[in-house]
């Protein structure tokens, strides 16, 4: 049976997906740090602005803030700043598959920690819709491929540990925000707490002289856009939706309705880049679909 949130999961990545189209260019520009805390700060006074005009702040106990500090400082300082990293060095299409792997993490700490359960069909699902997003982006290049964006920029070690330290981060956040997700709690009052606590620990980074938090370059009009587009997309709404499908859903459920993303945006990339993805990212997107199938009709 189809569950509501199982919808909020997966429009949240359907706004990662695009979120992340307009994240390339600018993470490169100015480095992940500095392209971070830009996206944070736009992010962190677009969610305030809302959540103050709304009211909707009070409905998150002052108790309850830094705990959902902590989850932005791990999901989102660490988790957010180690993606964009790793996307610096390897491109997005192979960092969405070492992202992907916040699902199977999820899923293992709601099982071990929650004590999070799923029947024999959404398991099986699961399992199809993972394997089908890996396949997707490890598929997806054409041989002659070389675009810049499929360019190695560095280590590529460091690069997988950092996409693999992301989905990490990305599960632990999302572990410590689903008890404080009650029915009274407004999600984007909650993001804007998560957000606002990575937006200050990345502003603490600068302050203190780390080399690594200066911008690379120097923020244009159209750097600036850019990010902001992609933060309130991927971010503002797309984290939002998340919350609030925590309030309903398991951690683990959620994490593989959401981590479906680097499917959806094979069909924004081939928009993009001008030519349709390889037969092998089109074979991981039908299992994918065959997995997600299996787990809305549980």
């Amino acid at each position: 049976m189809m569950a509501f949130y199982d919808w909020l999961a997966l429009l949240a990545a359907a706004c990662w997906a695009l979120g992340s189209l307009f994240s390339v260019s600018p993470a490169r520009h100015l480095g992940a740090f500095a392209f971070t805390r830009w996206r944070m700060s736009l992010v962190a006074l677009m969610l305030w602005t809302v959540a103050l005009l709304s009211g909707s702040w009070r409905t998150l106990a002052l108790d309850a803030w830094p705990m959902m500090g902590l989850s932005g400082l791990i999901g989102i300082f660490v988790g957010d700043t180690a993606l964009f990293a790793a996307m610096n060095r390897l491109g997005p299409r192979r960092t969405g598959v070492l992202f992907a792997m916040h699902a199977v993490f999820s899923a293992g700490l709601g099982f071990w920690l929650l004590g999070e359960r799923m029947n024999a069909q959404a398991a099986w699902g699961g399992a199809l819709t993972v394997a089908g997003v890996m396949t997707a982006i490890l598929l997806g290049k054409h041989k002659e491929e070389d675009h810049a964006w499929e360019a190695n920029r560095g280590h590529v070690g460091a690069g997988v540990a950092l996409g693999l330290l992301a989905g990490l981060c990305q599960a632990l956040g999302a572990l410590i925000a689903k008890p404080l997700m009650g029915s009274e709690v407004d999600p984007v009052a909650a993001s804007a707490v998560r957000v606002t606590a990575g937006m200050v620990a990345h502003f603490a980074l600068l302050w203190l002289g780390i080399s690594a938090a200066r911008a690379q370059q120097r923020p244009n009009f159209q750097v600036v856009s850019q990010t902001a587009l992609s933060g309130f997309i991927g971010m503002g709404v797309g984290m939002s939706l998340i919350l609030l499908a925590l309030k309903y859903g398991d951690v683990g459920m959620v994490a593989i309705l959401s981590s479906v993303s680097p499917v959806v945006v094979l069909p924004l990339l081939w928009w993009r880049l001008g030519r349709a993805p390889a037969p092998g990212a089109w074979l991981g997107a039908a299992v994918t679909v065959l997995g997600t199938g299996l787990i809305l009709l549980r």
